[in-house]
């Protein structure tokens, strides 16, 4: 007869296809059940942290939510910094756990429900009765509120009998929020005649507005409108005509872009919360500019908002486009150049220092880079490179995990799931030496799920550059900020992956050749770039004003 553990793996396999983790003695009935019974893909990671990242990932890449798996104890506790990024990022995930016997913890254990609930997720435990029912609401909850939730299985119930598993409902979740009331039209109508007033019209789109599915209604709204537009570094490519995009706002935006959304006298932002580094703290508008905002957050997430709706994105920007029709787009779009506007800085072959400038190296890179590709990012100093100068086709092709939670150290796991997600695509890692170096146990399991449809790029400046750009620049001691030059090369090598140093924008040649060659035989690349520290992203000057 099936196990508790089986309940739990066959039901949530009718809703869930891919499951990564490390395998231990709290999860391994339920494994057993995954791989035996089940047609869900399991993918092992290293290190438990990974397991929710892939996950996470995973959800990220496709938009299919996915499962992580790992034994009690210290097994979960590793995983909460990721679960932490979740949460902040508004991921929905499974992480299905072992937990402390319903008879009582032993020595070994510790509350995990009173941790995962400090980083702000929700634990279901399962019983011998429930455990297929229990299963479909964590998913449901999951999805409805989305954020990751864990799923836990005591010791003492993971192998008992449990019956037949029982047929497994649908999720249910909440259909896409529809603006209503008095209220929510009446502004509809405001923001509808402010945009068909405005000299200078302009949209922002966020990652909210992409999971709506709102990019053709808001192109609609903005050919109608004659707006320029944006997106935050998550909701990248979310308009369908780039001529009139001005790319990404914040202080991953170019200067000249973000001069002319100072310009703009009616904005109207979609399904972005608004957060100080895409509002440039604060300096994104001019004082006279209108910004409404529409999102499902409860208020106006930002106090340059004058008009608010709560609303699903893309519900809203059809409402817009219907109270829109028939106006004349201004001309404002038209007289300016967005090529111009949206040049960065093109940087010098080699910086002062004598070692790459990231600026040319990431120009460079950018243009051998296969056209499919998926980026993922660690965190660190080095965002800023892959966020300026790659640009990708949709935001489901970039990420970046966790920047949301300020974490490091997620970027090789990341790789598996966004490669187990998007099959067909090449999934380029972006990551600095210092975050690298804390997850460098995943680096294999990187190497394995991606395999030729994978690359990494390790911005290795020998430091942690954000701290040496904050605090050394202070004056602070640096000893503690500095990492003794590492060759990632030789660790890719280690692994079965290609490694090569680039010290000169020369070097990066191999790229152009791996991308021609066939996936199929090609080995995952990493490129070691010997980076100079000196060079500091524009994003990281704004931080560093604002701190001084």
């Amino acid at each position: 007869m099936p196990s508790v553990s089986a309940h739990v793996a066959l039901t949530l396999a009718q809703h869930i296809d891919a499951v990564f983790g490390v395998m231990g003695n709290g999860n391994a009935y339920f494994l057993d059940a995954i791989e035996t019974q089940t047609d869900a893909v399991f993918t092992a990671v290293r290190h438990e942290q990974g397991a929710v990242v892939a996950a996470d990932a995973h959800f990220r890449a496709s938009g299919r939510i996915a499962a992580g798996t790992s034994t009690y104890g210290a097994g979960f506790t590793n995983t909460l910094t990721a679960l932490a990024e979740a949460v902040q990022a508004h991921v929905p995930l499974v992480l299905v756990v072992g937990d402390e016997p319903t008879s009582g913890p032993r020595p070994w254990d510790v509350d995990q429900i009173a941790l995962a609930s400090a980083v702000g997720a929700r634990t279901y435990t399962v019983g011998r009765a429930d455990a297929a029912a229990t299963t479909v609401i964590a998913i449901e909850h999951a999805l409805t509120y989305r954020v990751p939730v864990v799923l836990a299985i005591p010791y003492d119930v993971a192998a008992l009998e449990a019956g037949s598993v029982p047929p497994a409902p649908e999720p249910r979740v909440p259909a896409p929020l529809a603006p209503s009331g008095e209220f929510a039209e009446g502004m509809l109508d405001e923001i509808a005649a402010a945009l068909s007033t405005a000299e200078r019209p302009f949209l922002l789109a966020g990652r909210g507005a992409w999971l709506s599915g709102a990019s053709a209604a808001l192109g609609e709204l903005a050919a109608s409108t004659g707006a320029l537009t944006a997106s935050t570094a998550l909701g990248r490519g979310v308009f369908p005509d780039t001529r009139f995009d001005l790319g990404v706002t914040g202080g991953f935006g170019a200067e000249g872009a973000m001069e002319l959304i100072r310009e703009a006298d009616v904005a109207v932002v979609f399904g972005a919360g608004l957060n100080q580094f895409t509002m440039r703290f604060g300096a994104l508008f001019a004082p006279g500019t209108k910004v409404f905002q529409i999102d499902i957050a409860p208020a106006a997430t930002h106090a340059h908002v004058g008009g608010f709706v709560r609303a699903d994105a893309r519900l809203a920007a059809e409402a817009l486009v219907e109270r829109v029709t028939g106006s004349i787009g201004a001309p404002w779009r038209e007289s300016v150049d967005v090529t111009a506007a949206r040049a960065y800085d093109h940087g010098d072959d080699l910086a002062p220092d004598g070692r790459l400038d990231p600026r040319s190296a990431a120009r460079r890179i950018a243009a051998l880079l296969p056209e499919d590709r998926v980026v993922v990012s660690d965190g660190g100093h080095f965002i800023g490179w892959a966020n300026m100068y790659w640009p990708v086709a949709a935001p489901d092709r970039m990420m970046m995990i966790g920047t949301a939670f300020q974490s490091i150290g997620q970027g090789w796991p990341s790789v598996v799931g966004a490669a187990l997600a998007r099959r067909d695509a090449t999934v380029v890692l972006t990551s600095g030496d210092g975050g690298g170096l804390m997850a460098i146990a995943d680096l294999e399991s990187a190497v394995r799920a991606a395999a030729g449809r994978g690359a990494a790029v390790i911005w290795n400046d020998a430091a942690y550059g954000a701290e040496v750009n904050l605090y050394g620049l202070k004056g602070l001691a640096e000893a503690p900020m500095r990492i003794p030059e590492v060759d990632f090369a030789a660790f890719a090598a280690a692994v079965g992956a290609e490694g090569v140093v680039v010290r000169t924008l020369a070097d990066l040649d191999r790229l152009e050749s791996w991308a021609a060659e066939d996936p199929a035989t090609r080995r995952f690349l990493l490129l070691d770039l010997r980076i100079s520290g000196d060079v500091i992203a524009p994003y990281q000057q704004e931080i560093i004003r604002v701190n001084s």
